[in-house]
């Protein structure tokens, strides 16, 4: 076994998100603006935050004027993002199940504690994860805090991901190994230079579906 732990991200790896932020975002668009990205070192990540945001801009564009009742329904379409179901990416439950079999699994994903709990526990794959990671950002330093507490060596340890910003290059910087699966919607924020194909260390797969087998030739290879 060539890996000691194999690190998932949650949204938009495993289970779809950023659709459903992009479907309210299309609700709000005259009104929510770069406000989002401006709150992001006070609020943090996920849908509470992205509520915040969405509120003050309703603010400011209408200078104070606007109602209790179009607050209200703000409200409502953050309670109908929180309460959708958890849609798992094909083939995610799987290569989770698959992969738990022979490895100890992680997950390590940004955002509120509480919304990402409760996703996962409704996806049906808590049972897979021997370790759940909720972190404020993903950077060097918190992989680097993560391999320390864990007693996980670099090298022995892969993330998979969709994001380069968080799941990817800060993972090769401490000299971890990093799969990156794109998925088709970007959040403006996570979008960084991909990094050459012979970066060692760094894999790219279409379909998570194709993970096992990239596991696999990695673990024999080494072997």
């Amino acid at each position: 076994m060539m890996f000691d732990l194999i690190a998932f991200d949650a949204d938009d790896t495993l289970w779809h998100s950023e659709t459903l932020y992009t479907v309210t975002q299309d609700k709000f668009v005259h009104l929510l603006s770069q406000t989002e990205m401006r709150n992001l070192r006070y609020y943090g990540y996920g849908i509470k935050s992205f509520t915040l945001s969405m509120i003050e801009t309703a603010i400011q564009l209408t200078d104070g004027r606007i109602r209790g009742e179009e607050i209200r329904q703000i409200l409502a379409f953050a309670r109908e993002m929180l309460k959708a179901p958890v849609e798992l990416l094909e083939g995610a439950e799987e290569v989770v199940r698959a992969l738990s079999e022979s490895h100890p699994l992680m997950i390590v994903t940004k955002g509120d504690l509480f919304d990402q709990e409760s996703k996962l526990a409704r996806s049906g794959l808590a049972d897979y994860f021997t370790h759940v990671e909720v972190v404020t950002a993903k950077t060097s330093a918190t992989y680097q805090a993560l391999l320390s507490k864990y007693h996980i060596t670099p090298g022995r340890f892969l993330m998979v991901g969709n994001s380069l910003k968080s799941d990817i290059l800060p993972v090769l910087a401490v000299g971890g190994q990093a799969v990156y699966i794109p998925y088709h919607i970007t959040w403006v924020h996570e979008a960084v230079a991909q990094p050459a194909d012979d970066v060692m260390g760094y894999f790219e797969l279409e379909h998570i579906r194709l993970l096992p087998a990239l596991v696999e030739s990695l673990s024999n290879a080494k072997n």
